[in-house]
């Protein structure tokens, strides 16, 4: 039998390490990816919007960003957005497009990368762990209150808890993969 608020925990624990994972992919490893600059914050029409919705954006290599507003006016303020963003970025108007190259990663980069990979993995695991003891604190509340018997009670907080060590696992797996693609030249 599963219960609604193991069903609940799995979905949020879920949530949780797809935001981890999220945040690893803004993290630079020499590798142009698109996430990269997709949430710089631009100057546009009047107002303030993320880069992925007033352009688009590729990888024409692995050293590349390119970037191709849907409109030439604002290819200014993508420039001045991402040298704002301060991503180590350097962008270069091309015509219409702005191209970003990424440069070489220095050692002492690269350690500062791993060490903002390792504070966004704790952030993950801290989010894992308040969701575990949210949901223990609902089952023990449904239990005092004769919802859950004791055995339940204890077979539902053995789940979450083993949920709970799957998921801190697995951030820690792909902080250890982050970490290997950071230090690797």
């Amino acid at each position: 039998m599963s219960h609604p608020i193991l069903n609940d925990m799995q979905a949020k624990m879920k949530k949780a390490l797809e935001h981890t994972l999220h945040e690893f992919s803004q993290i630079h490893t020499g590798k142009a990816s698109p996430a990269m600059v997709e949430n710089v914050m631009v100057e546009a029409y009047g107002s303030t919007m993320r880069l992925r919705e007033c352009a688009a954006i590729s990888t024409p290599d692995a050293r590349m960003i390119l970037i191709q507003p849907w409109d030439k006016g604002i290819t200014q303020s993508i420039v001045k957005g991402i040298q704002i963003a301060n991503l180590g970025l350097n962008p270069a108007v091309d015509g219409t497009n702005v191209r970003v190259p990424l440069p070489e990663l220095s050692r002492e980069r690269r350690q500062e990368m791993v060490k903002r990979a390792s504070i966004m993995a704790e952030d993950g695991r801290v989010q894992v762990r308040n969701v575990r003891r949210d949901a223990m604190d609902a089952l023990k509340k449904i239990q005092k209150d004769g919802g859950l018997s004791e055995d339940e009670g204890k077979r539902c907080e053995k789940e979450v808890q083993a949920a709970t060590d799957k998921t801190i696992k697995d951030i820690g797996d792909y902080l250890a993969k982050k970490e290997k693609e950071l230090t690797t030249l």
